[in-house]
């Protein structure tokens, strides 16, 4: 029998509530968040899916599930984050910009509490298991090629993915302005 780890109950929460760094003007910003609306803080458009915390009977834990997109000068969006932030590490798991950073800090307003199923999954057959290929490298060649002789290579790092721009934001917080929390566009 292998031991399996445990599994606690969730909570989930309405509102997502982050720390936003700008890193010119020293500045940080708290805000909130709903789940699945979106607010910029700067160049950053982020927008949280799912905000879990633990009851206060297990141990605490705070995630959650957030896309962030980067709005350029071009008014173009990058996809630069989608994945889950974790308040216990934010330096593991926030959005770190060149300008901004932004992290997750607590989730609330949650009361409905969701039961995991206790029994885990079977793990997969150990031929499944065995058959996925690594993934590849994209900064090394394919397999078989070589550099143009006499050349340097260089790969640029991966700028974001492009995305349409899903909504407009609701709130706008630039730490720039000399209000916190001040919508340069009159929409506070």
């Amino acid at each position: 029998m292998v031991a399996q780890p445990a599994r606690a109950d969730r909570i989930r929460n309405p509102t997502a509530v982050f720390a936003g760094l700008d890193k010119i003007t020293g500045r940080i910003i708290s805000f909130e968040v709903a789940i699945d609306e979106t607010v910029q803080f700067g160049a950053l458009q982020l927008t949280p899916r799912v905000c879990w915390t633990r009851p206060p009977t297990e141990n605490p834990q705070t995630t959650s599930f957030v896309e962030v997109d980067e709005v350029t000068f071009s008014n173009e969006y990058r996809r630069i984050f989608s994945g889950w932030m974790y308040a216990a590490s934010p330096g593991l798991h926030g959005v770190e910009h060149a300008i901004y950073d932004v992290w997750l800090t607590d989730c609330k307003g949650g009361t409905e509490l969701v039961v995991d199923p206790k029994e885990p999954e079977a793990p997969p057959p150990l031929e499944e298991r065995r058959s996925r290929t690594p993934p590849r490298d994209v900064n090394q060649l394919p397999p078989g090629t070589q550099p143009p002789p006499g050349q340097r290579l260089d790969v640029a790092p991966p700028r974001g993915v492009p995305v349409e721009p899903r909504q407009a934001p609701s709130q706008r917080f630039f730490p720039t302005n000399p209000v916190p929390g001040r919508d340069p566009a009159g929409n506070n």
